[in-house]
């Protein structure tokens, strides 16, 4: 682990579990599994040595296009993992995690309103915490997340309370999913994948990325530790010229 430069922010796309399962003969069902564990460990580790935001991504909008038996599993372990996190509630409020969900979360939505309710209670019991935020993406897309911006912006002007001439990036940014946190600093993908996958667009205008053949259920501490290594390395100029 670096001594210094650590990230504020980091993005992970959890990528390789069906492969990961492929390889072993097991099912998809199995690989996601232990992704589920690669995240704990990973989630665990870093916000131990101090970096305040995490987001990772965990499902997106097109993954509904799955067999419906790969969905209704990981829905399955997405309702583990909200037991895991009651069962662990008085241990992250002592370390004052805050752990959210984004993405369209709306009621009505394709997301299981047995999950949406337990993530919309969980968020409310945790508005306090701040030490580290861990955001999970589910039913995520990118491109959607600037549509749900830019519809909060056109409302707005349709009552006034914003001037078209006047508006800003910070006005887009306050419609994110991620607004008050911010700018992405890095991003991880392992699974030999290059690509951002419709994954946080605007927030990782200026972010640096770090890719690795690892696939995400063997993603290790020491992995996480080369990826933080290469951006301590990173000379991070914004567009400017030094």
């Amino acid at each position: 682990m670096p001594q210094s430069g650590l990230p504020k922010h980091v993005g992970i796309i959890m990528d390789g579990n069906g492969r990961w399962a492929k390889q072993r003969g097991l099912s998809r069902t199995e690989g996601h599994k232990a992704g589920v564990e690669a995240f704990e460990r990973i989630c665990e580790y870093a916000a131990d040595i101090g970096i305040p935001h995490l987001t990772f991504y965990a499902f997106s909008t097109e993954n509904w296009q799955r067999p419906q038996a790969e969905v209704d599993a990981i829905m399955a372990l997405f309702r583990r993992q909200l037991d895991d996190i009651e069962r662990r509630k008085g241990e992250n409020e002592q370390k004052r995690w805050r752990i959210r969900y984004i993405g369209d979360l709306d009621d009505g939505g394709p997301v299981p309103r047995d999950i949406f309710l337990r993530l919309r209670d969980m968020e409310a019991q945790a508005a306090d915490k701040d030490k580290t935020i861990v955001s999970i993406a589910v039913n995520y897309g990118g491109r959607q997340e600037i549509l749900h911006a830019a519809k909060r912006i056109a409302r707005l002007v349709a009552a006034g309370e914003k001037q078209a001439d006047a508006l800003c990036l910070q006005d887009i940014e306050d419609g994110l999913y991620t607004a008050g946190q911010p700018a992405l600093d890095l991003i991880i993908r392992p699974s030999g994948e290059q690509r951002l996958s419709n994954f946080l667009l605007w927030q990782s205008a200026y972010a640096e990325f770090w890719f690795s053949d690892i696939l995400w259920p063997d993603f290790r501490e020491t992995d996480f530790d080369a990826a933080l290594e290469a951006f301590a390395a990173r000379n991070r100029r914004f567009g400017r010229v030094e």
